[in-house]
């Protein structure tokens, strides 16, 4: 079951990665306590002035996607770029790519997934035992790459406390028809030796995965792009596209969709009275398809009698491979103004090489850094504060005849302070951020530095003990990302030839966002609204010139608003038995447009509800749940409309030894009706649909 984070708004600018404790309760009942233990403004008694959610350890392993984005798709206000099942980074309220962190249990995940929609998130969703969750620009403390949400995952291979009994751990293992897939995956942490007070802890886990073209109810391709084709070829009437028209389309699978995945990490700590102190490796490695995703290649003769027959199309594939290394700690003990010292180092490795056919094509490099250090302060009186400085450093690089963007390299230098003040039912908070952020593309003699200031003022009120009302103002200026400014090739995942700006500049937003929770009895309920006003967004659009046959789509500023909601409403209804039924609604909304009549910005989730229903009970829980997508036909230029779809999925988790005992087995069922859905927010919607109908079994052990 998912649970609310209690995180206030402004937090979220000044302190680390919010370690959460959970206080469990019976099974099936009043969701869990979560406290963020890691900010001074969080406290059990105030609900948040920006919303997050807690994914916990078992929800997770019941889902068992193969990437974060497709692992979060269906919470409120959250969607996916879906670039086949292997690579999918999460979309905020519309925001993506740059203005999403996917965290490390608090720093960036040091790979290229920001770079390009094809190439997969180096955090691996087999071995998260937490997600959190907090949307909107209130998280800027964790740096202005995180301008339209935080997906901060946690897996636990750096421990910080004493495992009960002196070990602990879990194993799951499932099998999916869709795909033919296969996944394992388990964790343990070991208590080793006590010296005194201080106590060593060791943490080992290891994942594989393998998986084979998914199935889907039709055509990859859709009916508006098989139409548009066939209009094309009658257009252009000749020998050749007769012979180009009867190749087979795909049908019943989406080709080079395949997965094989693996890898494990090892981690220790020293844990003592006051704080702990801990290290990890990591290496993980992928090989993926990238579906829709084609190099043309043309051999030396006549090209211009028998282009086609010439020119061969091969498959290209991702080999993905990270190494890396991690430090945490933390330190209780006051002095002078401080009371508690947290640190958080890593750094990575990371290499992916595009195969096409057996040939390596572009390979991207990235060696990275970052760090953080943060000081939570003592109290005084209704007055609470944090402050805190992070450093990231990013060298990448890409190699190969489409390789669009030069290698470059990226420091950057930020700290934060957050500021709390309480009486009463009242309480406000304000923070902000400087940010230095320098970048240079030495092979093209470009560079470019930015000096960014953020700052955020939130209030929040509880009239009664049942409702709580936050809003929160907003003025956020974010540095463009290095493709922005130096992009220039043909970039064959997108079908386009980008093109960067180096004389961008900073992008800056104004914003307020509210929340409203309220808890009558049996009933609560959430909802969130935004509206932010961008200056000199920075977007990806058509110019409608063409460059190597593809169209030519540049990073250019425009100023643009978004606005929207998340709503969330649970219902405990009735007992029946042993069991105890509940309902749960959500509904999320994004309306995105440029300013001036310049249309509608690209690639923006439609509204969508999920309707919920689940009967609990200490040995069978079954669930029910419904997603529908409406149509979304405001679409920016060269983009297709797509249609709403409807997805039923049910589930049956069943605990042979009841609650208390860590085995369960679980049967799920994805897509019961087969329907076909196209997310509108991925660039290869018309040609990948989501998987059809699935069956998963799901075996689930802990100890």
């Amino acid at each position: 079951m998912k649970k609310k984070l209690l995180l206030s708004g402004a937090a979220a600018l000044g302190v680390c990665a919010p370690y959460v404790a959970v206080a469990q309760e019976d099974h099936g009942h009043a969701d869990d306590e979560i406290i963020v233990t890691g900010t001074p403004i969080a406290h059990p008694e105030h609900e948040s002035i920006i919303a997050a959610d807690v994914l916990t350890e078992e929800e997770l392993a019941s889902r068992g996607e193969a990437s974060i984005g497709e692992l979060l798709r269906r919470e409120p206000g959250v969607s996916s770029t879906f670039f086949g099942p292997a690579a999918s980074r999460p979309i905020i309220r519309g925001l993506g790519g740059d203005r999403v962190s996917v965290l490390d249990a608090g720093i960036g995940s040091i790979d290229a997934s920001s770079v390009s929609d094809d190439h997969a998130v180096a955090v691996e969703p087999a071995m998260a035992e937490r997600i959190e969750i907090v949307r909107g620009a209130a998280t800027l403390y964790y740096g202005s790459s995180a301008a339209g949400g935080v997906v901060n995952v946690f897996d636990g291979r750096i421990p910080d406390s004493e495992p009960e009994g002196g070990i602990d751990g879990a194993l799951r293992t499932s099998l999916s028809s869709v795909n033919d897939g296969v996944e394992a995956a388990g964790g343990f942490d070991a208590l080793i030796g006590k010296f005194g007070d201080t106590s060593f802890v060791f943490h080992g886990e290891g994942y594989y995965r393998d998986a084979d073209d998914y199935e889907i109810p039709g055509f990859a391709e859709s009916e508006r792009l098989r139409a548009l084709e066939e209009a094309e070829e009658e257009e252009h009437d000749d020998e050749e596209d007769h012979d180009h028209e009867e190749e087979a389309e795909a049908f019943g699978t989406v080709p080079n969709t395949a997965i094989t995945a693996k890898g494990g990490a090892v981690g220790g700590s020293l844990i003592f009275p006051d704080g702990f102190i801990g290290v990890s490796a990591k290496i993980s490695r992928s090989l993926y398809g990238v579906p829709g995703h084609h190099h043309h290649h043309e051999e030396e003769g006549d090209e211009e009698e028998h282009d086609h027959e010439e020119e061969g199309e091969e498959a290209v594939n991702i080999d993905l491979e990270q190494e890396r290394y991690d430090l945490r700690g933390e330190l209780q003990k006051p002095f002078l103004f401080i009371d508690t010292t947290k640190i958080r180092l890593g750094y990575a490795d990371y290499t992916h090489q595009e195969l096409e056919g057996d040939e390596v094509g572009t390979t991207f490099n990235n060696k990275g850094f970052e760090g953080r250090i943060e000081f939570l302060e003592k109290e005084f009186g209704n007055f609470r504060g944090a402050t805190g400085f992070q450093y990231k450093h990013r060298n990448f690089e890409a190699i190969g005849d489409e390789a669009f963007t030069p290698p470059n390299i990226t420091d950057q230098f930020g700290v934060f302070t957050v500021r709390e003040y309480e009486t009463g039912n009242w309480h406000a908070q304000v923070a902000g951020r400087y940010e230095h952020t320098s970048t240079e593309a030495e092979s093209v003699s470009l560079s470019r530095d930015f000096d960014a200031f953020s700052v955020s003022a939130g209030l929040g009120v509880e009239p009664n003990e049942n409702l709580f009302l936050g809003i929160n103002l907003l003025r956020t200026e974010r540095a463009p990302a290095p493709e922005e400014l130096f992009s220039d090739g043909p970039h064959l995942a997108t079908n386009a030839y980008e093109i960067g700006d180096p004389t961008l500049g900073k992008e800056t937003a104004r914003g307020v966002e509210t929340t409203l929770h309220g808890e009558y009895g049996p009933i609560s309920f959430t909802v969130n609204g935004f509206y932010t006003d961008y200056k000199d967004f920075v977007a990806l659009i058509p110019n409608g010139e063409e460059e190597d046959e593809l169209p030519v789509f540049e990073f250019v500023a425009h100023d643009a608003v978004f606005k929207g909601f998340e709503a969330q409403a649970d219902a405990d209804l009735f007992s029946a038995g042993d069991f105890d039924i509940a309902a749960r609604a959500q509904l999320d909304y994004v309306r995105a447009k440029f300013k001036d009549a310049g249309g509608d910005v690209p690639r923006i989730p439609p509204l969508r509800t999920v309707l919920g229903l689940e009967a609990t009970s200490s040995h069978l829980d079954l669930r029910g749940e419904v997603e529908i997508a409406a149509d979304q036909n405001r679409i920016a230029d060269y983009e297709l409309p797509t249609d709403g779809y409807t997805l039923v999925n049910l589930a049956a988790t069943w605990r042979p030894g009841g609650e208390d005992h860590g085995l369960s087995v679980q049967l799920r069922a994805d897509n019961v009706t087969n329907e076909e859905a196209r997310l509108h927010t991925s660039f290869l919607k018309d040609v990948a649909p989501l998987p059809g109908r699935n069956v998963k079994l799901v075996l689930r052990g802990a100890f």
